[in-house]
């Protein structure tokens, strides 16, 4: 699906267009549907029911990223040319580390089952964090593997169009585009700390979790470019994202005592992701 997207698609670097955003989302929106069709023939309801509600919270919470996107890409002034080709090499590294992060996960779940309260309390508490931080850019950008990358590489002063890396009188120099791409890759090993366990809440299955994942994040560029124009429209969507985090951690404390059906939590993930979009709409600043 990348191959074909960047080989094909989007061969040649140019600015993604709201209307192409949208058909690119309904695209790949479509294709998880006909995978989560084809994974209840071929398994059962439940790991169809489990794999919906995982890519529902998966991509839900991977609109925060796109929050950081839009602060980044306007930080450094990145031409929105070249903005796909970013997104399309930070999410080639995010699925990598995913998957990595999901075997461990999953792993550690089966052989020290205590470890879900851990899970569970750090998800309440970056909800609680995510419901009070602020944006700043400052602390986005001033991050500590682009320092380390620029005392090894010298890096031009300005984009040289869409590379990451040029020669000039026989030396490799980086672009800031290079630099962007770093800081794309880390913070989304930061989100992904919280979406992992989150959708662990969910199922242990790695297959389950790892799909739903990846299809989130293939939709997350596309989704990126369609949401890019009118991100802070929907002001309340963080707050409904926090709450999430804050239901599944108590989810997960609670799954010895207290088990919460998957339905239910399907349930109260549209509840308040529909309230979160429609009270940002009816509230006005």
């Amino acid at each position: 699906m990348l191959a074909l997207d960047l080989g094909v698609f989007n061969k040649k670097s140019h600015r993604i267009s709201f209307k192409e955003s949208i058909l690119y989302t309904i695209l790949w929106i479509s294709v998880a549907v006909i995978f989560n069709f084809i994974i209840y023939i071929v398994f059962d309801h439940k790991k169809a029911l489990d794999f919906f509600t995982g890519y529902l919270l998966e991509y839900s919470l991977s609109v925060d990223n796109i929050f950081v996107f839009l602060l980044l890409f306007s930080y450094f002034k990145v031409d929105p040319r070249y903005q796909h080709k970013v997104l399309f090499w930070g999410i080639i590294g995010a699925i990598i580390f995913r998957f990595s992060l999901i075997l461990a996960g999953a792993h550690l779940m089966v052989k020290f089952h205590w470890i879900i309260y851990v899970f569970g309390i750090f998800l309440i508490l970056s909800g609680i964090k995510m419901l009070f931080q602020k944006e700043n850019e400052e602390k986005t950008v001033k991050n500590p593997v682009v320092n380390f990358v620029k005392k090894i590489f010298p890096v031009t002063q300005d984009f040289v169009k869409s590379k990451f890396a040029v020669r000039q009188n026989g030396k490799l120099f980086l672009t800031p585009l290079f630099i962007v791409l770093i800081i794309v890759e880390t913070t989304d090993i930061v989100f992904a700390l919280d979406s992992i366990p989150a959708i662990l809440s969910i199922t242990q299955d790695p297959f389950i979790v790892f799909t739903s994942n990846a299809f989130a994040i293939l939709g997350l560029r596309s989704l990126y470019f369609a949401l890019a124009g009118f991100m802070d429209k929907f002001r309340f969507l963080r707050v409904g994202l926090s709450i999430i985090l804050v239901y599944i951690g108590i989810k997960m404390c609670l799954s010895n005592t207290f088990p919460i059906s998957t339905e239910i939590t399907l349930l109260f993930l549209l509840v308040v992701l529909s309230a979160s979009v429609l009270l940002s709409i009816l509230i006005k600043k």
